[in-house]
């Protein structure tokens, strides 16, 4: 048995931006909303990150993420190999599609590094980041209501953190944004773990900006 707060230790370091899988060089169409002028502020910044997360993330990312946590914690890799396929399937855009493999490859190659076995993520050809976020927490006994907290908090923090670089934002606005973000989060945890019917996302405008962001003549992120 795990102790609780090892546990805890180990769900920290997971969700810490020092997780070297290149997450911050990634805005997800962010700065592509900030060059069409959609986000110029901090509340704008805030309505743009809510609405990516209650539209995008609540819908699809986080309820497949809960079933990729049963999967790897009741060791059926092809239910995992097949929800791996669908989050690769979703993402709309070259760039997203980048995003999450990279980050994925960069998450699985550290967990083989530092994990006693990581062979079930090797034998998937590609590797969504969720997939093998997944994969870690279950590994190391993180409960699913925490890895999925930790994961949209992760994310979110990420999402402000390039606001604060791109609109740009003050560290204090920053933090304003992270904490009115604090309720949605919840909310969308309590949600997916509730979740029964099949996942899924309708977002096209963060499909049309992240589409536009691939000619973008100057930016600072790689989506």
């Amino acid at each position: 048995m795990t102790p609780p707060n090892l546990r805890l230790l180990r769900l920290l370091q997971l969700a810490s931006p020092a997780l070297p899988v290149g997450a911050y060089s990634y805005s997800q169409g962010l700065e592509a909303a900030i060059e069409a002028d959609i986000v110029a502020d901090a509340p704008a910044a805030q309505r743009w990150i809510g609405d990516v997360l209650a539209h995008g993330l609540a819908r699809l990312e986080l309820p497949v993420l809960r079933r990729l946590v049963d999967a790897w914690r009741a060791g059926d890799a092809d239910a995992a190999a097949a929800l791996n396929t669908l989050l690769l399937a979703s993402r709309e855009t070259a760039e997203l599609r980048a995003e999450t493999v990279q980050t994925g490859y960069s998450l699985r190659r550290l967990l083989t590094e530092v994990c006693e076995s990581a062979a079930a993520l090797d034998a998937l050809d590609e590797v969504a980041f969720p997939t093998a976020f997944g994969f870690a927490a279950a590994k190391w006994g993180i409960e699913t209501e925490n890895a999925l907290t930790a994961y949209l908090w992760s994310w979110a923090e990420n999402q402000v953190m390039a606001a604060v670089k791109a609109v740009p934002l003050g560290q204090t606005d920053g933090q304003r944004v992270l904490l009115a973000l604090g309720v949605p989060i919840a909310d969308a945890v309590n949600a997916a773990l509730q979740e029964d019917d099949w996942p899924g996302n309708y977002t096209p405008a963060l499909a049309i900006l992240s589409s536009r962001h691939e000619t973008q003549y100057s930016r600072l992120f790689r989506s």
